[in-house]
């Protein structure tokens, strides 16, 4: 294989063994490199249809499903994909069809994108073997170029896929990410024209986090502060996992009022902040930490576990929760049972994981105590009055934005220490599963404002975004880098790209990104951004400290 869409690429360059460092095999990437292969291809043949006024929803919905469940961790299984290639060949079809109707023409589009048929499963596995996972370009600066806009799509595809289950949609967002994808296969781009399709992803990343935003505003109520138990009760529970809040609320209607307790984990920690889950008494904390502790935390809990979204981390030989783990919507792994996506009008059917739960041991306590959170805009504009005083008395001489993902790598001790060692007038604005590195820390308050204020899941970034803009109107800034604020963001995978691109559409500059920058980035694309944007690395806590401070 060769894969460096994530932060835990093998030696900073990429995995290339049988099993990459997320565990995800070989036989699995190559397939889904063919997904993003044949994708490509329909896209061309959507664009066509689109020139003669017309689109495909069908598709639209699909290219974000499939490019959602190749992010890093979403989906281990090789019959998901195995069956998302099949239907590729049955939308070409129907695309075609569609041109066909319309008098359209599509015999120029002749690339092997789009013409290559598979006659049988063994012609895909084949295929799928023989694409190389390392983008293909003219030279690497395109190639650094094209991995940043198609991880960015990637990360958009999540977040509008949310949004759809949801009843939100932006067909603006659809086009574009159907648009940017046939310019992935078009040679004759420039590197600036290349260098402003990826600015442009920026701007539909800001689309579609606003989007997700409004979904989820719109369904559960603006998040508000809320102090979140991390210790356990004597019940049986079930652990929920993942990103989707449509989930959580199905879940937690079918488990009203049956003994069982449900708790979050990792990214669904936000789900406490919403008003409209706070009136079941039975969801009673947060247990554990971020995804990569997983393991500890799946075998003490003791009950079982739904996945909605993306962060497995495959159970090693000798973890004995495998068989109470589940997954739904695109989420995956050959070991987890799979909870089918309902049909139109009703809901999933969390039955199987219920009554399993009934026959559970309560969680092993492995913490007591809260932690806070709930800073959403919508909140901090509350609290803007008393955030600008802070800001104007001096009790608040910066801000610190830390938000994104957290990882299993030693070097991410560093965002802890950080935390740690900023001064006592400072504030960190947060969001992602980066917090789990300091929110659990006794960093205090300032005039009774928390020095961590979460925001929620790494979507919610947006928030961060929309409350440094709000905070440059209020103090008649015309530059948002006039603000004291400073951006030390960590990543691991394809989400935090495309929030990254929305930081860099919205104006933000001097971003320090670690704890590595991807390995996607050639040296003179990496130039470009150091150059244009200000983009810098990490290192130690102490020189960076002063760089910041300074």
């Amino acid at each position: 294989m060769f894969c460096y869409q994530c932060q835990e690429a093998a030696k900073g360059t990429g995995c290339t063994s049988k099993v990459g460092t997320c565990g995800v095999t070989s036989e699995v990437i190559h397939l889904q490199d063919l997904c993003v292969y044949l994708l490509k291809g329909n896209a061309l043949y959507a664009e066509r249809l689109n020139e003669l006024g017309k689109r495909n929803n069908k598709f639209d919905h699909f290219l974000a499903e499939v490019l959602f469940s190749t992010i890093t961790n979403v989906n281990f299984t090789e019959t998901f994909f195995m069956e998302r290639i099949k239907a590729i060949f049955v939308l070409r079809t129907e695309l075609k069809n569609s041109i066909i109707e319309l008098k359209g023409s599509f015999s120029d589009i002749n690339q092997e994108y789009a013409i290559w048929e598979a006659k049988n499963e063994l012609d895909i596995i084949t295929k799928a073997a023989e694409i190389n996972g390392e983008i293909d370009a003219p030279n690497e600066d395109i190639r650094s170029l094209r991995a940043l806009i198609l991880y960015g799509l990637k990360g958009m595809a999540a977040y509008a896929d949310h949004a759809k289950v949801l009843g939100k949609e932006n067909p603006e967002i659809y086009a574009f990410a159907s648009r940017a994808l046939a310019a992935l296969t078009n040679d004759n781009l420039s590197v600036e024209e290349n260098i402003a399709l990826v600015m442009e992803t920026g701007k539909y990343g800001v689309s579609v986090m606003a989007l997700l935003d409004e979904a989820n505003t719109t369904a559960y109520g603006n998040p508000e502060i809320t102090k979140v138990n991390i210790g356990v009760s004597n019940k049986p529970g079930i652990l929920i996992s993942g990103h989707d809040l449509k989930d959580m609320e199905e879940l937690l209607k079918q488990t009203d009022g049956t003994g069982v307790d449900v708790y979050t984990h990792s990214e669904m920690l936000p789900a406490h902040y919403y008003p409209a889950f706070k009136k079941y008494s039975h969801f009673v904390g947060n247990y554990g930490g971020a995804w990569w502790q997983q393991k500890e935390d799946f075998e003490s809990f003791n009950g079982p576990v739904l996945f909605t979204t993306n962060c497995i981390v495959p159970p090693s030989s000798s973890s004995t929760y495998s068989n109470r783990v589940f997954t739904t919507g695109v989420a995956g792994f050959p070991a987890f049972k799979h909870i089918e996506n309902a049909t139109e009008g009703k809901s999933k059917d969390f039955s199987s994981i219920i009554e399993l739960a009934k026959t559970c041991k309560s969680p092993t306590e492995i913490e007591t105590g809260e932690i806070i959170g709930g800073f959403a805009h919508a909140q901090v504009f509350a609290l803007a009055d008393k955030v600008v005083e802070a800001v104007k008395s001096g009790a608040v001489k910066k801000f610190f934005v830390m938000a994104g993902c957290d990882g299993r790598m030693k070097d991410r001790n560093y965002y802890t220490e950080f935390a740690e060692k900023l001064p006592k007038d400072t504030i960190i604005l947060t969001a992602g599963c980066a917090k789990y590195r300091y929110n659990k820390l006794p960093l205090g308050d300032i005039g009774g404002i928390p020095r961590v204020l979460d925001a929620g899941q790494c979507n919610d970034s947006y928030s961060l975004a929309v409350i440094a803009l709000k905070l440059k109107e209020v103090f008649e800034l015309n530059d948002i880098n006039d603000l004291p604020i400073a951006y030390n963001i960590a990543w691991y995978e394809q989400k935090a790209v495309i929030v990254l691109l929305a930081l860099l559409h919205l104006g933000v500059k001097n971003i320090h990104l670690g704890p590595s920058l991807p390995a996607f980035l050639s040296p003179n694309v990496a130039k470009v951004l150091i150059d244009t944007f200000g983009i810098a690395g990490i290192g130690t806590v102490d020189e960076d400290m002063k760089i910041f401070l300074n």
